[in-house]
C-alpha cells in the first residue's frame, strides 16, 4: 500500500477513534465539533483566499494551511494521544490568528459555516470575539444546546 495512503487511513482512524471516545463519554456535542471541525476550517481558509478583503500574504499562509490540514503527515504523529491533532490545532490557530488581525473577525465570520459556538471557542484563546457568523438559514445562531 501507498505510503501517503496508509498514512491517510492511519490519521482517519485515529480521528474517528477520537470522536467515538468522546462519544461514548457523553460528550456529543464535542464529538460532533471535532468530527467537523477540519472540514469546517478548510472551507473558511478556502472562503477567504477567495475573499478580495484578505491581503495576499494571508492569502499564502491560508493556502499553506489547508494543505497542512488536508495532509496525511505531520510533525507529531497522529498516533500519539492527546498531542497528535495538536500541531494541525497550532497551524491553523496561528494563520486564523494572522487573518484576524490583517482581515478583521467580520471577515472570518462571513466564512465560517460551522456552529457560532465553535467559532467563538476558536476566537476565545486568540483573543478575539467576533460578532456571531450567520447560520444555514441566514439569521445569527443562539442555539442553546448544552456544551
Amino acid at each position: 500500500m501507498n505510503a501517503w495512503l496508509w498514512a491517510a487511513v492511519v490519521a482517519a482512524g485515529l480521528y474517528a477513534a477520537a470522536i467515538a471516545v468522546l462519544y461514548v463519554m457523553g460528550k456529543r456535542t464535542a464529538a460532533r465539533e471535532l468530527a467537523i471541525l477540519i472540514p469546517n476550517l478548510l472551507v473558511l481558509f478556502k472562503g477567504l483566499m477567495g475573499d478580495r478583503r484578505v491581503p495576499r500574504g494571508s492569502k499564502v499562509l491560508l493556502v499553506i494551511g489547508a494543505v497542512w490540514l488536508a495532509s496525511p503527515i505531520d510533525l507529531i504523529p497522529e498516533f500519539i494521544p492527546l498531542l497528535g491533532p495538536l500541531d494541525d490545532a497550532v497551524v491553523a490557530a496561528l494563520i486564523l490568528r494572522h487573518v484576524l488581525r490583517t482581515a478583521g473577525p467580520d471577515v472570518v465570520a462571513e466564512h465560517w459555516r460551522g456552529d457560532a459556538a465553535t467559532l467563538a471557542r476558536i476566537l476565545r484563546p486568540l483573543g478575539r470575539s467576533g460578532p456571531a457568523p450567520p447560520d444555514h438559514a441566514g439569521t445569527p445562531s443562539t442555539s442553546g444546546e448544552n456544551r
